[in-house]
């Protein structure tokens, strides 16, 4: 008996491929983005520092909104680490939940600093991770109708309100 070698084996024909006769109504793709739970928790956490002049009629101002993705650690599920920070900035500097937050929160700081209400803002958000922390820069400039009273400065962090 010849019992032929592995390389004189004979090659099975294919099949050809088969036809799609059936299509999907859908297209699926994996997305991800923050939760509403996190962006809550960010909020909590955050720490604010805000700072501002007026110029004549003019308001310039800036509030720094910093995320500290350590002091999440116990409270999410996923690493709090740089590469999670870097995710995590990538996410909330297109999330329009936290940009309308965060121009809120520093419309706030404003109208706080310049101590009267500022009607018409030009607001510009910036996101950079560093580490474990997420920043978010928001500057604001206002041309209110009436010159703004000058109020004495003050200075250091806050906790951003609820």
């Amino acid at each position: 008996m010849v019992v032929p070698l592995p390389s004189e084996s004979p090659v099975p024909e294919r099949k050809p491929m088969a036809t799609a006769r059936r299509v999907s109504l859908f297209h699926r793709e994996l997305r991800v983005s923050l939760s509403s739970a996190a962006i809550e928790l960010f909020f909590e956490l955050a720490a604010v520092l805000s700072e501002g002049h007026a110029e004549g009629d003019v308001y310039f101002g800036s509030t720094m909104i910093t995320f500290d993705l350590a002091r999440a650690s116990g409270q999410v599920s996923d690493p709090c680490d740089a590469a999670a920070a870097r995710r995590v900035c990538d996410e909330l500097a297109a999330d329009p939940r936290v940009l309308s937050r965060a121009r809120e929160l520093a419309r706030r700081e404003a109208e706080r600093i310049a101590s009267r209400a500022l009607p018409e803002l030009a607001i510009d958000v910036r996101a950079r991770a560093s580490g474990v922390h997420v920043e978010l820069d928001v500057d604001v400039e206002a041309h209110p109708a009436a010159p703004i009273p000058q109020p004495p400065r003050r200075a250091g962090p806050r906790r951003a309100p609820r």
